[in-house]
């Protein structure tokens, strides 16, 4: 009889029918808790747009996690959805994207975009850190003001492996300041005599989630919308070489010590994981082969739809009492960085002579 070494002996372990169905088994309480929490909050989505299912579902979560938290029968699925689920909906957004919406929106708008992404995370990292900040949390509320809200933390979450505690505050600061631009920017873009195309590139720039852009550019003009959309689609497509460079810093922090000549190899398994190459490529296939519009569509709402499923998953994880003795800097810093998006973006528009 053929002795099996120790790792053959595991993997077979790890291969036995029956261990596989009862590891599944263990994933449905929390994961089904998750769904449930995500249908809910995507109906609720629907009533209050400028909330946002993803934001109710993270903040649903958190509440029942002061009932739930640490249950054993919920923490397989809960974690499973925090993880997993998490990486396919990245996955899938970026079959979404497409490289040819920066050709759509003009040169005209890229100094703008790109201005106000580099000042978000400059002032983001760097006040981040003079508050006492953790550095996910800073890197999370900063990429969530520069690029796109939920969406974008949601992309870095899956690549720097952030605390829930992180993710939820985060979270709930862009939410606070995404709800603040729809009511005041409408105001502010009147009082400056904005035109509907100047208004469409500030709120596509300035604001965070998809749906409040839309909610802010509608309050303003209708015609304002069509536009803020292809730029808030094109800003989202910075969460490509923001996440890659993430995870290429992180992993290279992660490498020290290793000798130099596996160090290399080891940057890039650990700083790209397999999931982010495949959101690479579903953004390379769009852009080239092109994704049906149909089914852009419905992949764009499974990808939404597990994306709340996931951020629902990181609020059950969370410890409430984690982010009290946090305090108010992450919302200190969230404010900061909403003023210096917007004058940024405000400041270029005039710059480039677009109002």
């Amino acid at each position: 009889m053929t002795q099996l070494t120790p790792s053959e002996a595991q993997l077979r372990k790890r291969r036995r029918p029956g261990q596989t169905r009862r590891n599944s088994v263990d994933l449905l309480p929390g994961l089904l808790l998750a769904i449930l929490i995500a249908v809910l909050a995507t109906f609720a989505g629907h009533v209050l747009p400028v909330v946002g299912g993803p934001v109710i579902a993270v903040v649903s979560g958190a509440l029942l996690s002061l009932r739930y938290h640490g249950r054993a029968a919920l923490m397989p699925g809960i974690r499973f959805g925090a993880k997993y689920v998490l990486q396919l909906s990245v996955v899938l957004l970026g079959l979404g994207l497409s490289l040819q919406e920066v050709s759509q929106v003009g040169t005209s708008s890229l100094p703008v975009l790109i201005g106000s992404l580099a000042a978000a995370l400059i002032v983001g990292l760097t006040i981040g850190k003079l508050l006492g900040l953790d550095k996910d949390l800073r890197l999370l509320v900063s990429v969530g003001t520069g690029i796109c809200g939920a969406s974008a933390i949601a992309a870095t979450t899956a690549t720097i492996g952030a605390a829930e505690v992180d993710v939820s505050y985060a979270i709930a600061t862009i939410f606070t300041f995404n709800v603040a631009a729809v009511l005041t920017f409408p105001t502010l873009g009147h009082i400056l005599g904005m035109s509907p195309h100047g208004f469409g590139l500030f709120a596509g720039t300035a604001v965070n989630d998809l749906s409040s852009v839309v909610a802010a550019a509608n309050i303003f003009s209708t015609a304002s919308v069509g536009y803020a959309v292809i730029v808030k689609l094109t800003r989202t497509l910075m969460i490509v070489p923001i996440t890659l460079a993430t995870s290429l810093s992180r992993s290279r922090d992660q490498a020290d010590g290793i000798k130099e000549e596996t160090k290399v190899w080891a940057l890039i398994r650990r700083g790209v994981p397999p999931f982010l190459l495949l959101f690479i490529g579903a953004v390379v296939l769009n852009s080239t082969v092109g994704v049906p519009e149909l089914v852009r569509a419905h992949l764009s709402s499974t990808s939404s739809f597990l994306i709340t499923v996931a951020l629902a998953s990181i609020g059950l994880s969370t410890n409430i009492s984690a982010i009290r003795s946090t305090g108010a800097k992450p919302l200190l810093l969230g404010a900061i960085l909403w003023v210096t998006v917007a004058v940024t973006s405000l400041g270029l528009q005039r710059l480039i002579g677009v109002h």
